[in-house]
């Protein structure tokens, strides 16, 4: 692995890591609440991470959820894909562990590094494979064995419960994309489905941490992500273990 690649990685867990403490800071010591804690979080973190890679990357491109889509990056060699807060909602709330901040780097079509932080967890989760010991859970502890598949608590697919049947799961409402994708990742849940809408930035740092531990990560027809498109719309995303991809696409392929 090139020095340039350990570099571009230990770089995204640092910005996701620090932008997560920022946040924090904004959470706790802003006074501010409700909508107005949420837009505060978007641009303080927003900010950090563009000034942080102009100065560190000053050659690369960035596509943010928060700032105006740069057309240039479709013709750049590499495009920083960020969401400064995942889970705005969850933010908001009081007692809320499911959020996260997501830093991506595509490059010559493929994402070659990826960092994922939960900040009230105080964990960030780079794709390097390196497993982190879990010390809080995201999910509840289990009323049972059965394998858990994440969804949206306020947009659930619709096959939701035909795919927790499947795979002879229950199905466990969470907060942000990274945070489900995570939860995965942490052996809490064996799958995340999801086709509520989305877009890259919801999509590109999990993936990239999921699949450097092991995890299918596609479309729910079966087909792969792709990232940098001229439409950032990407709207549906499974994660899941190995040998539970067959099951779960024969199930979501129908509803692609």
């Amino acid at each position: 692995m090139s020095p340039e690649v350990v570099d571009d990685r230990a770089l995204a867990g640092e910005l996701a890591a620090a932008a997560g403490r920022l946040l924090l800071e904004v959470r706790s010591g802003s006074g501010l609440a409700g909508k107005e804690l949420g837009d505060a979080g978007d641009l303080r973190s927003n900010d950090f991470l563009l000034a942080r890679l102009a100065a560190d990357r000053p050659g690369d491109l960035v596509l943010s959820e928060e700032s105006a889509d740069d057309k240039r990056r479709l013709a750049a060699s590499r495009v920083w894909i960020v969401d400064p807060l995942d889970g705005t909602r969850e933010y908001r709330a009081p007692g809320h562990s499911d959020w996260a901040v997501h830093v991506a780097l595509w490059s010559a079509g493929e994402l070659i590094a990826g960092a994922v932080a939960l900040p009230a967890l105080e964990v960030t989760y780079v794709d390097d494979g390196i497993p982190i010991p879990v010390t809080a859970g995201l999910l509840p502890s289990p009323d049972d064995d059965r394998p858990r598949v994440v969804v949206s608590g306020s947009r659930p697919p619709v096959f939701s419960d035909a795919v927790a049947e499947a795979v002879g799961g229950v199905l466990t409402p969470l907060g942000s994309a990274g945070a489900k994708a995570m939860a995965v990742v942490r052996g809490e849940a064996a799958a995340y489905v999801h086709a509520g809408g989305q877009y890259e930035w919801d999509s590109a740092a999990p993936v990239a941490v999921a699949r450097a531990h092991g995890l299918w990560c596609g479309r729910i027809d079966g087909s792969p992500l792709v990232y940098n498109n001229d439409d950032t719309y990407l709207p549906d995303l499974i994660i899941c273990r190995p040998e539970l991809v067959d099951t779960i696409v024969g199930v979501t392929r129908a509803h692609a």
